[in-house]
């Protein structure tokens, strides 16, 4: 018996000597020299932007150090002026709210045609959004007034969704198709209804919701990219993919998207049944990552474990499931869920994931859209936006706030 217990005692500190050493384990995260960190880079950034032009940074491919930059109308331009206003809540300093305001300006354009593009949500409520809640800026709440209605003007009250896509449906022969990312332009109709727009605009994104919830998921609760549907029945036609591996295959991004949207509906509603879904889609996505957290760009690529990585996807589950884990009752599965984000971050605030001195973003080992062969394994600026976002998240769990 006492050589059973001696046995027991060498195999107890073995184990936890092995866990200790494993990088994955011992990293521990310091947000606040994390988000230094993004501050020394976005200072790179600006130097780097062209003073009097419009350019708003998206992506680096790899071995370049440059942005490729992109105007206004891209459903990326939002995250720029986002980052920017994250870090002035996040210091306090002048002259990010200064450079926030300057990039933010830029996509006033956007609220001036009715229905211009689903992705208003990112676009707007990332940029102007997020600066009214810090500034309570008047013009920047009748912006966002303007573009939530632009936005409903996309919703089919008989299928129950926004339209995602209006040019696939000559290019694609869809005649209605809603993808999963739709689910993060939802905050912005929830904010609109809540801030003095029409009541609707809550009706239309609770409704988005659940038609998303009954018709985008697989048995597994893996999610389609795209869900065609008839516009005269209203009926789902068909699930398919358009930037993951194959229509059965679970994207890795597409996945992260419901997570963080389930997430932020059950927020805005408390709708118990979003809160469920939310842990439903996060579980397979969770029981499905490799063993450094990082997810490869589809769970399904036979290339695995030669895949490309996507960062992005790993920055936007971690935000997600750190809000997440202020909801579920179940304190051993939230505590579950914040530790697999806060891994997650301290696995991305290494030297194999951060751009450091390679070039001025944040992150690198990212992919943007793989079957066409664009920005893989690239620094792309909305991975930048959820880890900075993130890492927020992360100091105000440290300070004890519980819900975020």
């Amino acid at each position: 018996m006492i050589k059973t217990l001696k046995q027991r005692r060498v195999i107890t500190f073995l184990s936890f000597s092995l866990v200790s050493l494993s990088p994955l384990y011992a990293q521990t995260l310091n947000a606040d020299k994390e988000i230094h960190y993004c501050e020394q880079q976005a200072s790179k950034t600006l130097l780097q932007l062209p003073p009097l032009s419009n350019d708003l940074p998206r992506s680096i491919d790899g071995g370049k150090t440059t942005w490729r930059c992109t105007d206004y109308a891209d459903w990326c331009s939002g995250f720029w002026p986002g980052i920017l206003w994250n870090l002035y809540a996040s210091t306090g300093k002048s002259a990010w709210k200064m450079a926030a305001e300057k990039y933010t300006a830029q996509l006033k354009p956007l609220v001036n045609h009715s229905g211009f593009d689903h992705d208003l949500g990112f676009m707007i409520f990332n940029s102007f959004g997020r600066g009214y809640q810090l500034t309570k800026r008047t013009t920047y709440h009748q912006l966002l007034l303007a573009a939530a209605d632009s936005l409903a003007t996309l919703y089919n009250p008989k299928i129950g969704t926004i339209l995602s896509w209006p040019k696939m449906v000559q290019k694609m022969g869809w005649p209605h198709n809603t993808i999963i990312d739709n689910m993060m332009n939802l905050e912005l109709l929830f904010w609109a209804s809540k801030h003095g727009g029409d009541k609707k605009l809550y009706d239309i994104a609770v409704k988005h919701a659940q038609t998303t919830l009954h018709n985008h998921f697989r048995s597994d609760y893996s999610a389609y990219h795209v869900v065609v549907y008839d516009t005269i029945s209203g009926k789902r036609i068909k699930g398919v993919t358009h930037q993951g591996y194959d229509d059965n295959s679970m994207w890795a991004r597409g996945q992260a998207w419901a997570i963080y949207g389930f997430t932020m509906c059950y927020r805005e509603s408390k709708d118990p049944a979003f809160l469920t879904f939310a842990q439903k889609v996060a579980d397979v996505y969770l029981d499905r990552l490799p063993e450094d957290l990082i997810p490869f760009w589809d769970f399904n690529d036979p290339a695995i474990p030669h895949a490309a990585k996507d960062a992005s996807a790993a920055c936007i589950t971690a935000s997600a499931l750190l809000e997440l884990y202020g909801y579920v009752k179940d304190r051993r599965k939230a505590r579950q869920y914040k530790s697999k984000a806060i891994k997650m971050l301290s696995q991305l605030s290494t030297s194999k994931y951060q751009s450091g001195d390679t070039n001025p973003a944040f992150l690198l080992h990212s992919t943007g859209n793989h079957p066409a062969g664009t920005e893989i394994d690239a620094s792309i600026i909305y991975a930048d936006y959820y880890y900075l976002e993130a890492l927020m998240r992360v100091k105000k769990l440290q300070a004890g706030v519980k819900k975020i």
